[in-house]
């Protein structure tokens, strides 16, 4: 199979569930449709939990004790303010704009916060670069065969409530998964065991942090964030453990 099938099938995965979001989305008045945002929110919370918690816990002669608290302070905090200074978010919401504006959706007032929040949610996590690098190394896109089944469950849901803005995180997802692909055999080697585990519980951090603008409204500038899970891998290759 071609490198990139596995991009292709999951970009394809979050327009089929943009389009059905959207429509089924007509058939709820607007307190329906924020209720589903609510219900879409606090399971991404607990999603979100889990995959930290997955990070953080572990069995210490029959106790369970937790760890990595170093590793998520530094991370976020460092990454935080490079993502600050760099305007991360910023861009984001322009690149909102810009497409709010050509694909002829400039009178819906939550196109942007629904294509940065479906971006953040679809994008973050080990599943889309572990899944990337499968793809491009060894043609092996059946990671991001699965996630796609679940992008398509999470954008239908999101698009129903907060808008057909969702539907566009493909474009963000083809250009993270197909970069990553192209980019494989560079890659690879770069992600160890621990590096991915270090990803997964700082991304798993963020994506919690998306759950909490879902449930409570944007709080939280979760794009700016983005630059801690290079930190998280890059901790990694420290000499020492955090």
């Amino acid at each position: 199979m071609i490198p990139g099938f596995g991009t292709i099938i999951n970009g394809a995965a979050v327009v089929a569930g943009g389009i059905v979001g959207h429509f089924t989305g007509k058939l709820f008045r607007q307190e329906q449709q924020k209720a589903v945002t609510m219900a879409c929110g606090i399971t991404v919370l607990f999603i979100a939990i889990a995959g930290a918690m997955q990070g953080m816990l572990r069995m210490d002669a029959g106790t369970l004790v937790s760890g990595k608290s170093m590793l998520i302070v530094l991370s976020l905090s460092v990454g935080t303010i490079a993502g600050e200074l760099l305007g991360i978010e910023r861009g984001f919401e322009r690149f909102g704009e810009w497409l709010k504006v050509k694909t002829g959706n400039s009178g819906d007032k939550e196109f942007v916060n629904a294509f940065v929040t479906a971006s953040l949610t679809v994008c973050i996590g080990a599943m889309a670069i572990v899944g990337a690098i499968q793809d491009g190394v060894t043609g092996d896109y059946s990671t991001l065969a699965v996630k796609s089944v679940l992008d398509f469950i999470i954008i239908a849901v999101m698009t129903s409530s907060m808008g057909k803005g969702c539907a566009f995180s493909a474009i963000p997802i083809i250009a993270f998964e197909g970069g990553i692909t192209l980019l494989a055999r560079l890659v690879a080697p770069v992600m160890t065991d621990t590096a991915i585990a270090y990803l997964s519980l700082v991304g798993a951090i963020l994506i919690f942090c998306v759950g909490v603008n879902l449930v409570w409204g944007k709080m939280i500038r979760v794009a700016n964030m983005l630059p801690a899970l290079i930190l998280a891998v890059a901790a990694a290759y420290l000499p020492w453990s955090l």
